[in-house]
């Protein structure tokens, strides 16, 4: 463990303040996002369950419950339901604008635990963009596991 978060000994689940905040910020975010004119075309197909299945994956990657590989398919289905949507790294930037600013407000005021969730989704983002580039039904091939996120970056 780095000595810039010595101080922080619990998982980032735990940090956040678990599946409530989760929520909050799925919720958060999500508000914003069908409000912007770039994004809302990209989510076109959004259902409240969305906000519900973003926040079950956010607690297993950052060591909470596994709920989404238990229930909603893991990583791989994850991936797939990016295929084909083709997003812009503008669309990408300004996903990034409206997350941390949900981040911001829902998440408990630590600098080094905002810092670690964004670069997450700086991350998760990249990744999510590049598959978007894919037509349906593309051959992911394995992406392994669920990804886990901790206090320094990818575990």
């Amino acid at each position: 463990m780095s000595a810039e978060h010595a101080k922080h000994t619990d998982t980032l689940y735990e940090a956040v303040g678990g599946a409530e905040a989760l929520r909050r910020l799925s919720s958060t975010f999500y508000e914003g996002v069908l409000a912007d004119p770039l994004l809302a075309p990209v989510f076109a197909d959004f259902t409240a369950t969305h906000v519900e299945h973003v926040a079950v994956w956010l607690a297993e990657v950052f060591s909470g419950p596994a709920g989404f590989t238990a229930e909603h398919g893991g990583h791989q289905a994850l991936l797939r339901a990016h295929l084909g949507l083709g997003i812009t790294e503008e669309q990408r930037l300004r996903w990034m604008e409206l997350m941390t600013a949900a981040v911001e407000k829902e998440l408990p005021d630590d600098a080094l635990l905002r810092r670690r969730v964004v670069e997450y989704f700086d991350w998760g983002t990249r990744i999510a963009k590049d598959v978007s580039a894919s037509a349906p039904g593309t051959d992911l091939g394995d992406p392994g596991p669920t990804p886990r996120w901790g206090w320094d970056g990818l575990a």
